[in-house]
């Protein structure tokens, strides 16, 4: 068995290790640390996987909400996605550097809901009656997450074919 996992582990991108599975893991232990939410997996198996997802999530909430709202106050400047592609096949340092920003967009963006679960859970005690509607928030919430992530990505395949002119 540790030999189907380490060739699922051997597959594994450095993206997907640092953008999705580290910070699973660090957010699991954040909440599970700070509330009384636990979700931590006694499998190692199912843990990667929840885990992954968990990363998966905290990475498009970065995406789609963090990093446009630090554009909108202007902390960040937005690059032109067209530039991006011609500077990443002129210097294979900025795929890198991307990555590396990517990875603290979503550190900070698992921070962020660290502190929206610890609110989420004082308002429950508020209001007791929500938390028998927990899963189908957050089966809304990641409807929206990944219906809007799919347009995000659509939209970079879209632009990336007609720079390429496909």
């Amino acid at each position: 068995m540790s030999n189907g996992i380490n060739q699922i582990f051997a597959r594994i991108s450095s993206y997907n290790l640092f953008n999705y599975l580290l910070p699973g893991v660090l957010f699991a232990v954040m909440v599970t640390n700070v509330s009384s939410f636990n979700l931590i997996q006694d499998n190692i198996i199912i843990g990667a996987f929840i885990y992954y997802f968990i990363g998966l999530i905290v990475s498009r909430i970065g995406s789609l909400i963090l990093e446009p709202f630090l554009r909108k106050i202007s902390f960040l400047n937005p690059t032109d996605y067209h530039a991006f592609i011609n500077a990443s096949k002129k210097d294979d340092k900025i795929e890198l550097l991307s990555e590396i920003s990517n990875m603290y967009r979503t550190l900070l963006s698992m921070i962020v809901l660290t502190f929206l679960f610890l609110a989420y859970e004082k308002i429950e005690l508020i209001f007791p009656a929500i938390v028998k509607f927990r899963f189908i928030m957050l089966l809304i919430i990641l409807l929206l997450l990944f219906l809007f992530s799919y347009r995000k990505q659509s939209w970079y395949l879209d632009k990336r074919i007609q720079k390429e002119g496909l």
